[in-house]
């Protein structure tokens, strides 16, 4: 599927990775074509799969989240069922902004933000730990942001 991409699409992903809320309109002066063939290529590549979604990127400092941090769970082996169940409470807990499944000596990685270290604490131990299956968290929390992008290098990777 990606050989099918025409430098025009990649140059429209660049673009809207970096503002969606564009108009068609700017959207195609940024890219350099006129409106209509513009939309339609926008149309084929949100129904090809190419664009997932189209979200706003909120400030969590604004909102007090200041305190990031990565935590990793090891969790005990759980039935199917039990699986499910664990999955659905780590979606509905909006502390855990990503969780990934990993290799290793963890099963999970969690980032979590919180206010303040007190606030980190008490989810863990009110919540974190009290999920089926938990075993054991360790936690690593990020002094400063270096890099933080949502943004996929499309043009590195169509040139492989």
């Amino acid at each position: 599927m990606a050989n099918e991409l025409t430098p025009v699409d990649i140059r429209i992903l660049e673009v809207i990775q970096n503002d969606a809320s564009l108009s068609t309109a700017d959207l195609a002066e940024k890219v350099g074509i006129s409106h209509s063939p513009c939309w339609r290529r926008l149309q084929r590549l949100k129904e090809e799969g190419y664009i997932d979604r189209q979200v706003a990127i909120l400030n969590r400092e604004k909102f007090g989240q200041e305190f990031l941090v990565f935590a990793f769970v090891k969790v005990a082996a759980l039935s199917p069922e039990q699986r499910k169940e664990f999955h659905r409470k780590i979606e509905n807990l909006p502390h855990i902004i990503e969780c990934y499944s990993v290799l290793g000596e963890y099963d999970l990685i969690i980032k979590v933000m919180a206010s303040s270290l007190k606030e980190y604490q008490n989810f863990i131990f009110d919540t974190v730990m009290r999920l089926p299956g938990v075993q054991d968290v360790r936690s690593t929390a990020a002094l400063s942001v270096l890099k933080d992008t949502t943004a996929i290098p499309v043009r590195g990777i169509m040139s492989r």
